[in-house]
């Protein structure tokens, strides 16, 4: 059976790679294949090794959303960032202290380089710009002078704490627990019309800024979203005043690695462990939802990083069956000693655990608190 299995496999990814490239040299026949852009996705690092990844697309000529888009026009945005053309075997180069790096795109158009600079860096930010350019791809017409700049996240030395959060359904509302509710939010709804839950913003400033004042905590989301709505994901983010970090999602294609596995387990606990082990030295705040499999994704992080993890927060979606399989983690962890999960109903819940364990100020608390009514007065 296993065997047949894995033929199978092999088979439709054979079949997906073929149609791609079907399809890549039908519309570069027809110049369509153009014009090309880079997309950068935020990513992180450390003084010593950073990583910088993108993808190589045609420009569909996506319009950053506005309020006064209409639905159609929504729809119409959707369509452009999932019917993607991507560009395979392009080059692009990246220059850093004076040394060059390249790297060739793969079937989907994604690169990712990892690299160690020459020397650590020095960083007046904790976002560092890095410049990409495309020297060279395998389409008609191609002219050189399509540049994109990255931004990579280097935490600190004095950061205080991380925190790693989900996003649907914790950060924005979805009903990823409907799909109907959730693809009339994701397909219909743009970066201003999508609602953030009450006082999150607030919250996460609360985070960000610790008890150092410095605010440098970093942060980062993981999402089971696929990459061609990062930018709409960022664009909220970034509308919503909530900290900015690295996106972390997934790729909506066909791969063998996630043929016949839980992709929204896998693919975040993967993004999560990456993380710990690249900052060793820094603890975590974990926030996610009781719609999906967060809690359970966080119990294995808990055992595999005894002692990394200062806190759980599980906002309640309100449905009886992910309720009642939270709260047997939350009696789990409890018993073990580990870390303490919080089940909650809103922000403020979140934020006076935090204030009471010293992560954040206690005025910060009613400041949540004030911004949860505001967005409360805004719904109405």
């Amino acid at each position: 059976m296993k065997k047949i299995k894995e033929k199978l496999t092999k088979s439709v990814l054979k079949a997906e790679e073929k149609i791609d490239f079907l399809t890549f040299k039908l519309k570069d026949k027809l110049w369509q294949n153009r014009p090309l852009h880079i997309v950068t996705y935020r990513s992180y690092g450390t003084p010593e090794r950073l990583y910088v990844k993108g993808r190589v697309l045609v420009d569909k000529g996506i319009l950053q959303s506005e309020e006064t888009h209409t639905t159609w026009e929504n729809l119409l945005n959707m369509y452009r960032r999932f019917e993607s053309d991507e560009i395979p075997n392009a080059r692009v180069q990246l220059t850093l202290q004076g040394q060059q790096h390249e790297i060739t795109t793969n079937v989907e158009g994604y690169f990712v380089l990892n690299i160690r600079p020459e020397e650590p860096l020095e960083l007046e930010d904790i976002w560092h710009p890095i410049e990409l350019e495309l020297v060279e791809a395998p389409v008609k017409g191609f002219e050189q002078g399509i540049k994109q700049t990255a931004y990579v996240l280097v935490p600190p030395p004095d950061a205080e704490y991380g925190i790693i959060s989900d996003i649907d359904d914790t950060i924005v509302r979805t009903g990823a627990t409907s799909l109907l509710e959730t693809g009339r939010n994701v397909l219909l709804n743009n970066a201003h019309t999508r609602i953030p839950f009450h006082g999150v913003s607030q919250f996460y400033k609360s985070l960000q800024l610790g008890r150092n004042g410095k605010r440098n905590n970093p942060f980062f989301y993981v999402s089971s979203s696929p990459w061609n709505n990062y930018d709409l994901l960022y664009h909220f983010l970034e509308l919503n005043e909530i900290p900015q970090g690295p996106l972390l999602l997934r790729d909506f294609g066909i791969d063998e690695s996630k043929l016949g596995h839980s992709d929204h387990m896998s693919h975040k606990y993967k993004e999560i462990e990456n993380i710990l082990i690249t900052y060793p030295k820094l603890n975590f705040v974990l926030i996610g939802d009781s719609g999906q499999q967060d809690a359970a994704i966080y119990r294995e992080v808990v055992k595999n990083h005894p002692g990394r993890i200062m806190a759980i927060y599980i906002r309640d979606v309100a449905i009886k069956k992910h309720t009642k399989k939270v709260e047997t983690i939350f009696d789990e962890l409890k018993d073990a000693g580990e870390v303490e999960m919080l089940l909650v109903k809103d922000t403020a819940a979140a934020a006076e655990h935090a204030a009471k364990c010293g992560y954040i100020f206690t005025e910060q608390v009613k400041e949540v608190e004030q911004e949860a009514e505001v967005d409360e007065a805004g719904d109405e």
